[in-house]
């Protein structure tokens, strides 16, 4: 065993990132633990009963006791601050090595990945990032790891969409509305799905649920575990054999529709511009079914090789690869090289020459939905030498798509495929002429930059949040139907086109949307902005609704008389029909007014859509509302069925804004707070605050109670269960000492964050991990600052910060490892 002094000479020794360690358990790990951790979990009354006595090396029966441990010295939780503290050094070596060695082990049982999760990418110490570091840290110029992206859900939908419809271009008139190159939009249920043929449907049978029910459409297929925060693309998800059967299923309707439109999914009846010949074959109730619909004759699909193939009964070599190169760019977003062009150019052939023309040829081109480049995006940088770190820079159609991935769901544009083409995509100032150029241009749709907002702010979330009914109700909104659910996906569409609002100017960026006081609304957020009113209140809202409604019978029955005075013996009129009145006597709306202003919501929807496009841009309820984390749509992302979420708000908080870390939950820990409507929330959370829990608790209860100033619709309140609401809270360990201590409310903790430089260091940290897909490590420190550096010397730029991290070496170069060109040779066989 290892003295204290030789343990404080190996704490410096020279530590580089990444670089592999020759550390075992017995000369390394063991005497770490005597030292630093055996005595508070040692073999007696170990605290949170955790006994590291007969800790072992790592293996499959103590990994989970290891990942513990690793989270705990990772984040500087273990040791105690009070207790003697192991040199940087040496806890990042001894972090380092528990990942190691939980790799080594659970290779092969399903792999250890905690730390490639971008929701513990704030594991890395925020000041080693961001300040000087110690003596004994040599950084190496960073690289990405070579891999394959899975495609989004997002990118795919859109892909299959580009296939069998056309969307309007970007008109300069009308910038909020959908454009060409903008993300599917979900439906009425919150879904993404494309529709086949819904710009020709002239005439439905039934309502719009009936009209939804009757189109026929396709939901994502590739997965996505996203609960909140950001995804890891490249090392979490892949495409599994279910995908893999719906994606040819699917296939085999898009081409089929691609060939014969709307003729693919109804009768020949059924596509006319005389409506009522077909209106007139319908017999009994059809509501809902295919033969609902009427299509109009207008072609209003891209007319493809696919169509020019299956058009002509002959098939020649020519328009059979004319097809095949045609779905393989749209699939991939890069012509094939000729030998996949032969490849698939073959297996069409063979399969007409089996199934007969159209079968066949529909078979073979289904294929090509699941070329590897279809599902995923390679990063193998097999061209070019690596320099003295093995570094090679990506070049000519995997930089491009790179760059085109990082803000497009489309293919290239033709300007970006010609530089391709042409050899200018090699380059730090070629990604930099390019980047600069579509950031500049309105006409090209940046969806991902959009998407990054969703994921880092987590406002998307709402319409999925199920609500208890009554609960629901209590809060003062609608209850009936999917009234609040629509309520809440109008919301994401009107959080999305305020994100692009100060997107367009560009501005401190970070700090506009978490104080700004506008707010793009629907009518119904009257009642979401609105004041839930007492009992007292309530009493008299009802009252004086009861009042208004005898005064307008008494009024009639007055009329009525002086009307029978006037005309004796004449039939009295027919009474009036009672005006509707809907009332909510729970709430107190605030009048959003504003000038005009459109969401990008529709369509591939059907008819109007359930989310409609026209919204005001007004301004919020002062001293009631800043920033986004105050709107409805992030409030009720952050919330449950029945009652706020204070932990999670705090959570995000915490790890959002103030880049820490928190340790998962233990298995042995019932995460439950105990069911007494009759006590508030922060009540309620007194199990929270005992000793076992706390440590991890008073990181997050005081940072999401503040936000009790609005009930679990996001709507604003005074009171809770008839009781003052408690809105106190604290920021305390933030690492940045001017912002701990009290808060009031939510709005002046906003107000402290929104001027923090920590903040908006940590802002950067995930732009990093959205746009080079890995968390960071220390060897990204440079690439960090600077991007943190462009942000703020632009005036808070988000394309300044953007153009650094797309220009970075981080983004440019990738490190070659032999399983990477080993899976790049087997795709190529």
């Amino acid at each position: 065993m290892l003295s204290g002094s030789l343990l404080a000479e190996a704490g410096g020794e020279v530590y580089t990132p990444g670089q592999k360690l020759n550390k075992d358990f017995d000369g390394f790990a063991r005497p770490f633990l005597v030292q630093h951790c055996v005595d508070c979990h040692g073999d007696t009354d170990p605290e949170g009963n955790l006994s590291l006595h007969d800790l072992g090396p790592v293996d499959e029966v103590n990994s989970g006791t290891w990942k513990s441990v690793w989270a705990q010295v990772t984040l500087k939780e273990m040791p105690p601050k009070d207790m003697d503290q192991p040199e940087v050094v040496q806890r990042l070596q001894f972090s380092d090595w528990i990942v190691g060695e939980l790799k080594r082990v659970m290779h092969d049982k399903g792999g250890f990945h905690a730390h490639l999760d971008p929701n513990k990418g704030n594991f890395v110490d925020h000041e080693l990032l961001f300040g000087k570091l110690p003596e004994g840290i040599q950084l190496v110029p960073t690289s990405s790891p070579a891999r394959i992206w899975r495609v989004t859900p997002q990118e795919h939908i859109t892909r299959l969409n580009e296939l069998i419809n056309r969307e309007k271009e970007f008109d300069p008139e009308k910038p909020g509305l959908r454009t060409h190159g903008d993300v599917v939009p979900t439906n009425h249920g919150g879904e993404l799905k494309l529709y086949f043929g819904t710009d020709r449907i002239i005439k439905w049978q039934g309502g719009t649920v009936a009209y939804a029910t009757a189109v026929k459409s396709v939901p994502a297929v590739l997965s996505s575990h996203r609960d909140h925060g950001l995804e890891n693309y490249p090392d979490f998800y892949t495409v599994n054999s279910a995908e893999a059967t719906q994606i040819m299923g699917i296939a085999n309707d898009i081409i089929r529709y691609m060939a014969e439109g709307p003729l693919s999914i109804a009768e020949p009846y059924q596509i006319s511009d005389d409506i009522r010949s077909v209106m007139d074959r319908w017999d009994g109730d059809i509501r809902g079914l295919p033969t609902s619909l009427v299509y109009s004759t207008q072609v209003m699909r891209p007319l493809t090789p696919v169509y020019d193939l299956m058009k002509e009964e002959e098939v020649t070599d020519e328009r059979l690869r004319a097809a095949v190169d045609y779905l393989f760019e749209a699939l991939t977003f890069r012509p094939p090289q000729q030998w996949e062009s032969d490849q698939y150019l073959g297996i069409v052939k063979q399969s007409i020459d089996k199934l007969g023309k159209e079968d066949g040829a529909v078979l073979g081109l289904s294929s090509i939905f699941l070329d590897r480049d279809a599902l995923f995006r390679p990063e193998l940088a097999q061209k070019g030498e690596p320099d003295q770190y093995g570094r090679v820079v990506l070049q000519d159609w995997e930089l491009g798509l790179a760059v085109n991935h990082a803000l497009r769901y489309i293919k290239p544009d033709e300007t970006l495929r010609k530089a391709i083409v042409e050899g200018r995509m090699r380059t730090r100032e070629d990604v930099k002429r390019e980047v600069e150029r579509m950031l500049a241009d309105d006409s090209i749709r940046k969806p991902r930059i959009l998407r990054f907002f969703r994921d880092y702010f987590d406002y998307d979330l709402g319409g999925y949040i199920c609500k208890d009914g009554k609960a629901l109700a209590d809060t003062g909104v609608s209850n009936r139907g999917q009234a609040h659910y629509r309520a809440m996906f109008d919301g994401t569409a009107s959080t999305d086109r305020l994100v692009e609002l100060i997107l367009a100017e560009d501005k401190d960026v970070l700090k506009r949307l978490l104080t700004t006081d506008q707010v793009v609304a629907t009518e119904r957020d009257n009642i979401y902005f609105g004041t839930r009113r007492t009992r007292e209140e309530v009493r008299a809202s009802m009252a004086a609704a009861k009042k208004a409604e005898e005064e307008r019978k008494a009024k009639e029955a007055a009329e009525l008389e002086a009307w029978k005075k006037a005309n004796p013996g004449k039939k009295p009129p027919k009474p009036k029909k009672k005006p509707r009145v809907d009332i909510n006597h729970k709430v107190t709306p605030v009048d959003l007014t504003g000038p005009p202003i459109y969401a990008r919501v529709s369509r591939r929807s059907f008819g109007r859509g359930s989310m409609q496009p026209e919204r005001v841009l007004a301004k919020a309820p002062e001293g009631q509302r800043l920033g986004i984390l105050t709107h409805p749509s992030w409030l009720v992302s952050h919330s449950d069925a029945m009652d706020n979420h204070a932990i999670r708000r705090g959570r995000w908080i915490r790890e959002r804004l103030l880049g820490g870390g928190i340790p998962d939950v233990p298995i042995t820990v019932d995460a439950m707070l105990p069911d007494e409507p009759e006590h508030t929330l922060r009540e309620r959370m007194r199990v929270t605050r005992e000793t076992y829990c706390w440590s991890c608790h008073k990181k997050m209860d005081p940072l999401g109670l503040p936000f009790e100033m609005y009930n679990h619709s996001g709507i604003y309140r005074e009171l809770e269960l008839e009781k003052p609401v408690d809105t106190t809270g604290k920021i305390i360990d933030s690492g940045d000492p001017s912002l701990d201590g009290k808060v009031a409310n939510a709005l002046e903790m906003i107000e402290k964050l929104a001027e923090s430089e920590r903040v908006e260091q940590v802002f950067v940290r995930h732009a990093f991990r959205f746009w080079i897909g890995r968390n960071e490590t220390l060897n990204d420190a440079p690439v960090l600052q600077d991007a943190y550096r462009a942000y703020k010397e632009n005036g808070g730029s988000m394309n300044a910060m953007l153009l650094s991290l797309l220009t970075s070496d981080a983004f440019l170069y990738r490190t070659r490892t032999e399983q990477a060109l080993a899976e790049s040779n087997a795709a190529k066989n």
